[in-house]
């Protein structure tokens, strides 16, 4: 296959390639895809179980206690070492689970969001994965779609791309299908071809692929394109600083337990410098990040699972704090399925159904325009475009008038693509004899601007006052019943234009009626917006529509009353006329902004943010971008939105529903609710322990043995702190107030939980220890030691496992339906009490562990201390909330 297909005229570089305009074969392709393989770019390999087993050891408080282990081994103490030894294994062997589901997770959601192209194969346009392209295809390209591989363009309509990424150029560059005669001219110059991976920025256009995966200009540059965001997460950055200081903190007290146990000589070197490090082990919580990242990640999966692909992990977190939903009103807050309800034609304005095309003389225009101005694509799925031009064809070929036929009479020649700026698309079509019919549909008041005549059954005559008020006042009539409304006209010419702008061609028109469209709105999305505002989240309507269409959609989703009508709504123009300091100050009253263009967004996301409003934005074009990245959560949308969106995006709405949206704030509520208590949980466990160790070193009492303090680490720190992730949603979730821009997980209550919680755990299981010494069992003092050591290591343990019941809330009682709800908690609580149990009711391991066996009366004493937990903290918890408000 050649390479410099720019030097060829496209016709030889599809007889090259030995494919035709209307595509390859399915069996061709087949062929293809076997000797070229996938679309796709060679990425950094992913690492193997090993490594990942591996690089749980990195640590540096692993290497310690590693480094202590062996030492023990040397002196003696061989059943201490394996223990270890088999503690920090298991640890890895979590470490690397967690890891893998969180990978897992990810790369499920990768591929949900995986770019598509629409291309030609035997001659039907069908949309497919971009890693399923192979070289020879034909590939149809919009504004907003991503270019899918290297194509040399065999037709250009004001075809414009973005090439920043590989020529520097940030200025669109206009594209021709042209030869080029320069022997090697730069990326930049090669005007006739479109590289994988740039922006359609403006136009359409169509190519034959002639580069796929590594052969491309892209896959030519070493790492440009690397999907995989391997950087840590704000989230994670807060969480590693938290573990850096408890780490610091820790340390301290463990030089202190270490350097007093010595000078009282209560313990060996050894014993001590093992104990100094297990404690240094056990308090950090060194896995609080792979279960943060779990935790995340399976939210991702719930999210994916009800149509709210995630992108980008700390999106998560930060939809619960969300504020304002600013959100498009078609096709998400309504069911982006136009219909044609009412026809504006030789000044009457008429119900749909009782228009029949076919029955009118061919002097009427009106229907000819509605077809030939139109990019709607039929395909074996049915109509694909613009949800208002399909509904154009379905009207038309529903009343038997077929718009195949007047396409095929009345061929397409050029056009002048729809922009939002001037609301208008126009096309050039050969009448047949000579002339040429210039069509042009958009928005009726800036339709009225270019017209000049208007047409009434085949009579021409000039455009009047009395003409242009009664078409604006049928617009406003419509208008207020939440009708769309499109205005067309035409023009005879007697030459195709050379200069295709909208100066030169939309001029002079002839008006030729107005057609009413409704696009009715989702039957779930008033109760959503009911949700949302119960939630205290804002939501917003943004609309290109006219101001009353949007007022009257909004009123009847509830956004706003009769009396908000006049008050809560502003246009795009009135935008226009206000600074953004004036906006800023008045943001505050408008619920529905209409006429607005996509760079209107940026405006008001800023002037909420200002207000200190976290906000999620949706957006389907290439020109909502710049507000998608401005904004919070971007939301672009699954099925009507561009490629370029959904890379600006921070979520996906697989079904473009608002409703979804809700859906994603209340999981992401859910969440950081759970995050939050798993951080509690830990942190005040592992406060509870330092603080054991470090009164009984400083009372000069026989201390808690290595072994102890890890086996409770393993046993109540991994699987109820996993589980606590998976908890459902709290009843009350979805009452609350956002939580606020300057809210963090210890925010909320949580800081003083923790410290109040850990102290308590200490507390009671050193008094559980003293309890065992001032009133013994067994005669001996080594006996006695031996069982209150031993019951402080059991209430130890069991404390953390009832508190795990305190921890499935905040500030709520653990006596409601949704206590036992989480079966992976119930059976993580069960596991862990029998591993923990097993160390000192099964015969032999009592030896191992350094604990003694107890008796009916001593059970009684840890079991009642540790419920104490769950007593004690539950009064505090009613405390809270009767006195101090807390949710």
């Amino acid at each position: 296959m050649k390479d410099k297909f720019w030097s060829q005229p496209s016709q030889e570089v599809l007889d090259d390639l030995k494919v035709t305009r209307e595509g390859l074969s399915n069996a061709e392709v087949e062929k293809r895809t076997e000797q070229y393989g996938k679309n796709t770019l060679t990425t950094k390999g992913k690492t193997t179980l090993l490594q990942k087993f591996i690089a749980q050891f990195k640590d540096l408080m692993i290497i310690v206690l590693m480094i202590a282990a062996l030492i023990s081994v040397f002196v003696g103490e061989g059943v201490d070492a394996l223990i270890i030894f088999m503690v920090v294994i298991l640890n890895a062997v979590f470490g690397v689970f967690q890891e893998s589901k969180a990978e897992e997770a990810i790369d499920a959601l990768q591929e949900l969001s995986a770019p598509q192209a629409h291309v030609k194969r035997d001659g039907k346009v069908v949309t497919i994965k971009s890693e399923d392209i192979v070289p020879g295809d034909i590939v149809l390209l919009e504004a907003g779609d991503i270019v899918p591989a290297d194509l040399r363009l065999t037709e250009s309509a004001s075809l414009k791309m973005e090439e920043a990424a590989l020529t520097g150029e940030s200025v669109p560059v206009i594209k021709k299908i042209d030869t080029i005669d320069e022997e090697n001219p730069a990326l930049g110059d090669r005007k006739n071809m479109a590289f994988m991976n740039s922006n359609v920025t403006f136009g359409r256009g169509e190519g034959v692929v002639v580069g796929t995966g590594m052969k491309t200009e892209v896959g030519r540059i070493a790492d440009l394109i690397n999907n995989a965001e391997e950087t840590t997460t704000p989230l994670q950055q807060n969480l590693a600083r938290l573990s850096k200081t408890l780490t610091v903190l820790i340390l301290i007290i463990a030089v202190i337990v270490f350097a007093v146990g010595m000078v009282r000589g209560q313990e060996s070197l050894i014993n001590m410098f093992l104990t100094a490090i297990s404690l240094s082990v056990a308090a950090i919580p060194e896995g609080l990040p792979a279960i943060v990242t779990i935790t995340l990640a399976l939210g991702t999966q719930r999210m994916a699972k009800r149509h709210a692909i995630i992108r980008k992990l700390p999106a998560v977190e930060t939809l619960g704090s969300t504020d304002i939903i600013a959100s498009d009103k078609t096709g998400t807050l309504t069911q982006n399925k136009m219909t044609v309800e009412k026809v504006f034609i030789d000044n009457q304005l008429q119900d749909a159904g009782n228009v029949k095309p076919a029955d009118l003389t061919a002097n009427h225009r009106l229907f000819d325009l509605m077809i030939l101005n139109n990019d709607t694509k039929k395909t074996d799925d049915g109509l694909v475009g613009d949800p208002t031009e399909t509904a154009l064809i379905s009207f038309n070929d529903g009343q038997q008038y077929s718009s195949d036929d007047v396409i095929s009479k009345l061929p397409r020649l050029t056009e002048v693509p729809f922009d939002s700026e001037r609301k208008l698309m126009s096309t050039v079509n050969d009448l047949g004899n000579g002339k040429y019919l210039l069509t042009v549909k958009g928005a009726p008041d800036e339709l009225l601007k270019r017209t000049t005549s208007f047409d009434v059954a085949g009579e021409v005559s000039p455009m009047d006052d009395a003409e242009i008020k009664l078409i604006q006042d049928t617009n406003h009539h419509l208008a207020t019943k939440a009708i769309r409304v499109l205005g067309f006209a035409y023009q005879i010419l007697d030459e195709v234009p050379t200069e295709l702008t909208s100066e030169a061609v939309e001029k002079d028109l002839i008006f030729a009626g107005l057609i009413g469209m409704i696009d009715p709105e989702r039957p779930e999305v008033a109760q959503a917006v009911k949700e949302a505002q119960e939630a205290g989240i804002r939501p917003l309507m943004i609309t290109g529509d006219h101001r009353d269409t949007a007022g009257a959609i909004a009123k009847r989703l509830g956004m706003i009353t009769d009396e908000e009508m006049n008050t809560a709504v502003i246009t795009g123009a009135e935008l226009d006329s206000m600074s953004d300091d004036e906006l800023a100050k008045r943001v505050n009253q408008y619920s529905v902004y209409a006429r607005v263009a996509p760079e209107h967004k940026v405006r008001i996301v800023n002037a909420w943010q200002k207000k200190g409003k976290i906000v999620a934005m949706t957006g389907d074009g290439v020109n909502d971008a710049p507000s998608l990245k401005q904004a919070d959560i971007g939301v672009a949308m699954g099925i009507t939105g561009t490629e370029v969106s959904k890379g600006a995006s921070d979520m996906i709405l697989a079904d473009d529903n608002f409703s979804t949206i809700v859906v994603a704030v209340e999981e992401g509520r859910k969440v950081f609710a759970n995050i939050q208590k798993a951080i509690q949980y830990l942190l005040s466990a592992n406060l509870g322990e330092v603080l054991t160790l470090f009164v009984m070193t400083m009372m000069g009492w026989q201390i808690l043995a290595p072994v102890h303090i890890l086996w409770i680490n393993l046993v109540t720190d991994t699987f109820p702190a996993i589980a606590l992730g998976l908890e459902p949603a709290e009843k009350n979730s979805m009452q609350q107030k956002p939580r606020g821009k300057s809210a963090s997980f210890l925010s909320g209550g949580v800081s003083s939980n923790i410290i109040y919680q850990g102290l308590l755990e200490g507390a009671i299981t050193l008094f559980v220890y003293a309890m065992a010494l001032a009133f013994p069992v067994h005669s001996g003092s080594q006996l006695v030691h031996a069982d209150a050591l031993t019951m402080a290591f059991a209430t130890l343990g069991l404390i953390q496992l009832f508190h795990a019941f305190n921890s499935k809330s905040i500030h709520g009682s653990i006596f409601s339906a949704t206590t036992l709800k989480n079966k992976f908690f119930n059976w993580s609580i069960v596991i862990s009490f029998a591993l923990l149990a097993l160390t000192i009711i099964v015969p032999g391991l009592n030896d191992i562990f350094h604990v003694s066996h107890l008796d009916g009366f001593q059970w009684l004493i840890v079991l009642a201390s540790s419920v104490s937990m769950v007593v004690i903290v539950e009064i505090v918890k009613f405390v809270q909330r009767k006195f101090f408000h807390a949710v």
